[in-house]
């Protein structure tokens, strides 16, 4: 569903929003690297759905599935690449404190379009190698304060560049459990529970997704075959344009052996251990790392200030969403 925030009005032309796009994606990436030792590795368009490569994200989603007559297999389009970094990480012989990012593009068929949402998908993949003594709490908050320097300087030089735009990131995080917000907002839905506790607390991040809470349900869904539940989270800012919380990341420490094994279990789907990826996984062959994905487009939206994504990337949408952008004077691109 399309919302049109009242009396909105872009804050800078189609032309000026190529220029701030070019400028967040220049400078945020470099900024990126810099906080988080990354360096800048291509990567795939699509795998071979016989892998075990892609994302599965919630267990629901369908892939984008097509054959190549010349190679004899089927392939598909990257969900996102949570697991082939890992393994990218191993072949390109990264070592501890050293890691890669990417430009991820993605389909994502299955998304529900709305303000925030698009069935293409646009992010900074990235992924860090670790060792088992920062398999820990202190090291993810760590990871996520650098990676918030990086949108705050970011967004501060976008700001400098373009006068007319006014986004202001609280540089300061609150740490939060997703069972610790169950229990402030038992009530609400988990996306109520975002929305009442990131208006208070504007820089948020919203640990340990995946697992059931108390009330038998988790708070969102993630694969298992990424993430360790016990470690991982989302980054959310207080977008006040559309009043609500915005995820720009998805992150965590991967899954070792042992937690792969307990979250495969816990899904129901014990045979991706079968795998070639989680084969590996499970006999120790991969390194141990941390990663994840910010939204380009999201990024983009947040700090200048758009109503829409599509005002700042390129997609297909329904006949409501473009009759409603139409009469609101709402440049989708």
């Amino acid at each position: 569903m399309f919302i049109v925030p009242e009396n909105y009005k872009p804050k800078l032309s189609v032309y000026e929003t190529q220029l701030a796009i070019d400028t967040i994606k220049r400078t945020f990436q470099m900024n990126l690297a810099i906080e988080l030792n990354l360096r800048r590795v291509s990567a795939p368009l699509f795998v071979r759905e016989d892998s075990g490569l892609n994302d599965n994200l919630n267990g629901v989603e369908r892939p984008v599935g097509f054959d190549i007559p010349a190679v004899g297999r089927d392939a598909q389009v990257v969900h996102s690449l949570a697991k082939w970094k890992r393994l990218a990480l191993k072949n390109y012989d990264f070592y501890v404190g050293k890691g890669l990012y990417t430009d991820m593009n993605a389909i994502r068929r299955d998304e529900e379009l709305d303000n925030l949402h698009s069935v293409y998908v646009d992010q900074w993949d990235w992924e860090k190698v670790i060792d088992e003594s920062m398999r820990n709490e202190d090291y993810l908050r760590a990871t996520v304060k650098k990676i918030l320097s990086a949108v705050v300087a970011t967004n501060n030089a976008l700001r400098y560049d373009f006068p007319k735009l006014s986004c202001r990131i609280e540089p300061e995080v609150t740490f939060i459990t997703s069972q610790e917000l169950e229990d402030l907002y038992p009530s609400l839905s988990p996306k109520e529970r975002e929305n009442a506790f990131v208006r208070e607390h504007p820089t948020t991040f919203l640990e340990k997704i995946g697992g059931k809470l108390r009330s038998g349900k988790p708070h969102d869904g993630r694969a298992p075959d990424y993430d360790d539940w016990d470690l991982n989270g989302d980054i959310l800012i207080w977008n006040d344009l559309l009043g609500c919380a915005f995820e720009i990341s998805s992150m965590g420490i991967r899954v070792d052996p042992a937690s792969l094994a307990r979250q495969l279990k816990l899904a129901g789907c014990e045979e991706r251990a079968s795998l070639p990826f989680h084969r590996m996984l499970l006999n120790g062959e991969l390194p141990l790392t941390i990663g994840g994905g910010i939204g380009q487009s999201r990024l983009c939206m947040l700090m200048m200030q758009t109503a829409h994504i599509g005002e700042v990337q390129v997609s297909v949408w329904d006949d409501d969403t473009l009759e409603t952008a139409a009469r609101a004077g709402i440049p989708l691109l």
